[in-house]
């Protein structure tokens, strides 16, 4: 089963995917399509606040970041690992929970990238808000970095985080029934 989908004018056919037996949800996955990650980014920077940076968690949203990192002229963005890297001085660590990762998931940021973010504005980035579970532990670890959350940017917003009023979003992603018809 799939769902055909217009995402910021561009059309996708999204394999729907099973969470429970009574839940399926669209597989949006930005990595290869060329097309859709270049033509997402600029119109995500088109609404962007101001900022000083960009941050995304691993690993789906990389593409969306460094394009909009690439489209603004930006030199530096960051991303929130997974996990400790052995090249990492020191780390800033929170934990997350999310509807696509099965347990719990810890993000992390090298103390290096911390230091230049102190003070900073910082747009976080990601493919598909959900639970908001991540976007929440991204405002944690940005602001124990010391910076500032000046807006937060997806391409989708699944089921009812169309709703949120604090997330700029290109479109919403509905949450499906096990024979593909839209959760109502």
């Amino acid at each position: 089963m799939t769902y055909e989908m217009d995402i910021a004018g561009l059309k996708r056919d999204l394999p729907l995917c099973k969470v429970s037996n009574d839940l399926y949800i669209g597989a949006f996955v930005m990595f290869g399509d060329v097309e859709l990650t270049v033509h997402c980014a600029a119109e995500l920077l088109k609404l962007a606040p101001e900022y000083d940076y960009l941050i995304a968690p691993e690993a789906k949203a990389i593409p969306l970041l460094y394009e909009m990192a690439r489209q603004s002229g930006a030199e530096k963005y960051f991303l929130a690992r997974k996990q400790a890297k052995a090249y990492m001085q020191g780390v800033f660590a929170v934990n997350v929970k999310s509807i696509t990762t099965q347990g719990v998931q810890t993000l992390v940021l090298d103390t290096e990238d911390a230091a230049l973010l102190r003070g900073k504005r910082v747009v976080i980035v990601d493919d598909v808000i959900s639970t908001g579970e991540s976007l929440h532990a991204m405002e944690e670890l940005v602001r124990e970095a010391g910076a500032t959350v000046a807006g937060k940017m997806a391409v989708l917003a699944e089921g009812d985080a169309i709703e949120r009023d604090d997330i700029i979003v290109l479109g919403q992603l509905p949450l499906f029934n096990a024979d593909g018809t839209i959760k109502e």
